[in-house]
């Protein structure tokens, strides 16, 4: 059986070990502060038996079965003993990230893949500090990735073409939806769609066009209907009598003219950006118990969702 050992035991990197044990891989958990993989494992435990309790459990394996795939470590070698791929979840600073990749490196055969979890650094960057980055590269999952399957696999320049094979493989393999970036760019392809909704919604409210719960009502009851099983690209090319081509020719120019339109980035902070922000907490107030409400919730529409898809 297949090991794969995850750097990090938060929330992401408990949400890859869950993921990776669905799909029957044994799965060890290093963190550097002592006992927190095994808190890991406990908490874990939990999530697992309470998913199999709503009918809601990833794989073939019982909870109690998967539980056994998994293993706590604080020492990074023995961690890595055995792995043949390695999935690193720690804290999104560039300078941490690169040197947890090179004391990996140090202790790992040449053939096992070193993969990050980053949202926002690009490969380049990440493992600039590893000798060997052939076998580098960056699966990066949608959060919460245990009910968002979608991971963007993103190449170092010298990534190899079998290190994106493999990758795509064992994620497939455990149940993700894998996508191929060709070439790495800022915000990969995920982070630069949701940037440009962002952008734009936010300027709208900002504008006095349309509400906070409005503009959300657009995503959720209008184009998030449908991108949730079709995306933009498909959807234009059903929109139209000859497809994709023929949508293009009925409105493009409506598009452009749009676009043409769209102003700056707008600013996301400070006193320009507090009315939005007052609006969205009068909808949804910022303490814990209002915003651990609302992810509860949210986890549980993404559940059923991914299991109204899962027959798709």
């Amino acid at each position: 059986m297949k090991i794969v050992t995850i750097i990090g035991s938060g929330l992401i990197g408990r949400s890859w070990a869950m993921v990776f044990a669905s799909g029957g891989c044994t799965v060890k958990i290093y963190d550097n502060q002592p006992g927190q993989a095994a808190n890991a494992i406990v908490e874990i435990r939990k999530q697992l038996e309470e998913l199999e309790e709503a009918h809601m459990l990833r794989g073939e394996l019982s909870a109690m079965k998967q539980l056994a795939l998994l293993s706590s470590y604080d020492d990074l070698a023995q961690a890595l003993e055995g792995a043949f791929f390695v999935q690193e979840c720690v804290f999104e600073q560039l300078e941490v990230k690169q040197n947890v990749f090179q004391d990996i490196e140090r202790l790992v055969g040449k053939n096992v893949i070193l993969s990050s979890s980053t949202s926002c650094l690009v490969p380049s960057n990440v493992f600039s500090k590893v000798q060997n980055r052939t076998r580098c590269l960056v699966s990066h999952p949608v959060n919460p990735p245990y009910y968002v399957k979608l991971v963007e696999l993103v190449p170092h320049p010298e990534t190899a073409e079998d290190t994106m094979d493999t990758t795509h493989a064992l994620m497939t393999k455990v149940g993700q939806a894998p996508v191929r970036l060709r070439k790495e760019i800022d915000g990969f392809a995920l982070n630069r769609v949701q940037a440009a909704i962002i952008a734009e919604s936010w300027r709208l409210v900002q504008d006095g066009i349309i509400s906070v719960k409005d503009i959300d009502l657009v995503m959720s009851e209008g184009l998030g209907m449908r991108y949730a099983f079709i995306g933009p690209m498909e959807t234009m090319h059903l929109n139209a009598p000859e497809g994709l081509e023929d949508y293009m020719k009925r409105y493009g120019e409506g598009i452009q003219r749009v676009l043409n339109s769209f102003g700056p980035v707008p600013e996301f902070c400070g006193e320009g950006a507090r009315s939005v922000v007052n609006e969205m907490c009068e909808l949804i107030p910022k303490d814990q118990q209002h915003l651990s409400a609302r992810r509860e919730r949210r986890d549980q529409l993404l559940m059923g969702l991914a299991e109204l898809k899962k027959d798709r």
